[in-house]
């Protein structure tokens, strides 16, 4: 039996906010153990390993971010929900960097399937049907989202803008407005 007050929810709760404060890459079964003081064994019951508790650490955060994301959406279409929904993510990796980091994590299949990214895909997707696109283009669409929206957030919290002007809000909403037209005037395949 597993020590009393632990469980394995708790556990995964205190381990993204370890993350959170020392990095998603240093978060392990032992780290979680020394933050309540108890033996790294007592802790196996919940967890199976380091890993185990790293794709829990995933799945909670991609959780949160797609419950932010379908709020943000309710009643927003066209640029509106493009730019809600840019927000959110850019939002969460501000308030929770090592969750966010967490999200990025590349799970096996059957983790994959029974997490919340196919909710991200599905918001992502009917943000892009007030764009008129269809298939292939959703898709390629989808995908340019997905890296402008990761590689801005990575870049402004590794600290890549923070020697220059403008300011990154200044940048962040130019790079919504450009994405906005280029979803408008999609380049007909040829």
């Amino acid at each position: 039996m597993g020590r009393v007050g632990l469980s394995t929810e708790r556990l995964v709760r205190a381990g993204a906010e370890l993350a959170d404060e020392v990095g998603f890459d240093q978060v392990t079964v032992s780290a979680l153990a020394r933050r309540f003081d108890v033996k790294v064994a007592s802790l196996y019951s919940h967890v199976k390993n380091s890993d185990d508790l790293r794709t829990r650490i995933a799945l909670l955060a991609l959780e949160e971010l797609a419950d932010r994301g379908e709020l943000a959406l309710a009643g927003r279409a066209g640029k509106d929900a493009l730019t809600a929904l840019a927000d959110v993510y850019r939002d969460y990796a501000r308030e929770h960097p090592g969750r966010y980091a967490a999200a990025q994590l590349r799970l096996d299949p059957e983790a994959a399937a029974a997490s919340a990214g196919g909710r991200h895909a599905r918001m992502t997707r009917a943000i892009l049907r007030g764009y008129d696109l269809t298939e292939p283009d959703q898709t390629h669409a989808v995908r340019l989202l997905g890296s402008v929206f990761h590689g801005y957030v990575s870049l402004e919290l590794g600290g890549g803008f923070s020697h220059s002007a403008p300011d990154t809000q200044e940048t962040w909403t130019r790079i919504l407005d450009a994405l906005d037209a280029l979803l408008r005037t999609w380049p007909p395949k040829e």
